[in-house]
């Protein structure tokens, strides 16, 4: 039986995303799915109008059959329970299906079983080292933070994420400062999500940096986002800056040194063979260079990663989605980088559903392309 759902790729010079219309999320046959999987791997962002209609539980099992042998746990795991942990204001669990999360901004009375909730976008200022002056808060704004959905931390990184529009404010624009001595500057509908492809990062390379990239491994902090806390970002988003403010071990819940991370820097996708640059800029703690040797000073391993990455979020290779309520977008979470994005004033309520899963097996590298480092 074949599918009639009808992929078609964006418009512009991007080179990655792509429209899905003609699909029925909540009653998918194996030749939808398989069309909508092999269309992910493709096009790396996948853009579904007019779904609001779908339940958590279709969100959670679409999601899910992108990884149908993981167990089933949010991406995420237990590191939400931690307090000090960065992640831990921007959720809310739907008590009836846990591994989807409501996100947004502003106060909500009663949504899929949570009551008289109050959601927090987060801003910049409270991650940033720098911050744009108030009186220009809600014309402009700055990517938040570059990151890959992943714990990094015993649980393997999700092979997709879902995300869905319930209640998108309306209408202005702001304009995302880089603020890092470019000049660069990008407009940008109100809260976009914005994405960049590593695969297209990794190709923007120079033939050395490629042949680095694909022989270093990059050993992630435990409890990385605990352990960041007390970091501050760079203006673009893009990794942290290194003052000494990380927490100590001793400040750390127990450690488990099985469950420390060290993966590729490239990883591979599994439908094109393509390499991604994919590394979660601010939880790196050190890199295995192919000669055995590592890069523990933990200011050198950022400015590596970041001169590898600055290049894959200039403005013109941003997709900055203009979220309408309804908009389902799935995006493959081993093939971009991605940033909430946005100043809302208080009265802006914006209503998103998200949901990702742990995988099943950890991200494959080059090696088993027969990619010679």
């Amino acid at each position: 039986m074949s599918s009639h759902i009808q992929i078609e790729p964006m418009k512009g010079n991007l080179q990655f995303g792509a429209n899905v219309t003609n699909v029925d999320v909540e009653n998918l046959t194996d030749a939808d799915f398989e069309a909508l999987r092999e269309a992910l791997f493709t096009h790396q962002v996948l853009v579904l109008k007019q779904q609001g209609h779908i339940s958590p539980k279709a969100q959670y099992a679409l999601t899910q059959r992108y990884d149908p042998t993981a167990t089933g746990s949010y991406g995420h795991g237990k590191t939400l329970d931690a307090k000090k942990s960065i992640l831990h204001p921007d959720l809310k669990t739907i008590p009836h299906q846990p591994q989807v999360q409501v996100i947004g901004n502003g106060f909500v009375s009663s949504y899929e079983g949570l009551e008289n909730f109050t959601l927090k976008h987060p801003h910049h200022k409270t991650f940033h080292e720098t911050v744009i002056p108030e009186e220009d808060d809600l014309d402009f704004t700055r990517f938040y933070r570059w990151h890959i959905d992943a714990a990094l931390y015993g649980l393997a990184p999700p092979v997709a994420t879902t995300l869905l529009a319930v209640q998108v404010p309306g209408g202005r624009r702001q304009t995302i400062r880089y603020d890092d001595g470019t000049g660069d500057e990008l407009e940008v509908p109100l809260g976009t999500t914005a994405f960049v492809n590593g695969e297209a990062m990794y190709d923007a390379l120079s033939e050395e940096d490629k042949a680095f990239a694909r022989g270093t491994k990059v050993e992630y902090a435990a409890h990385p986002y605990i352990w960041m806390s007390g970091a501050k970002s760079r203006p673009t988003g893009l990794g942290l800056i290194s003052q000494n403010k990380e927490l100590q071990p001793e400040e750390l819940p127990p450690v488990d040194e099985t469950m420390i991370q060290t993966l590729p820097m490239c990883w591979k996708n599994p439908v094109t063979g393509k390499l991604a640059l994919q590394i979660h800029p601010s939880a790196v703690r050190r890199l295995h260079l192919e000669d055995g040797s590592v890069v523990d000073d933990l200011e050198r391993v950022r400015d590596i990663v970041y001169r590898l990455q600055r290049p894959g979020i200039a403005p013109q290779r941003v997709y900055a989605h203009d979220w309408e309520a309804g908009d389902l977008v799935i995006f493959h979470n081993r093939g971009v980088l991605h940033s909430v994005v946005g100043a809302f004033a208080e009265d802006e309520v914006r209503v998103f559903r998200q949901c990702n899963i742990a995988g099943s097996q950890l991200p494959v590298g080059p090696e088993a392309v027969g990619i010679a480092a």
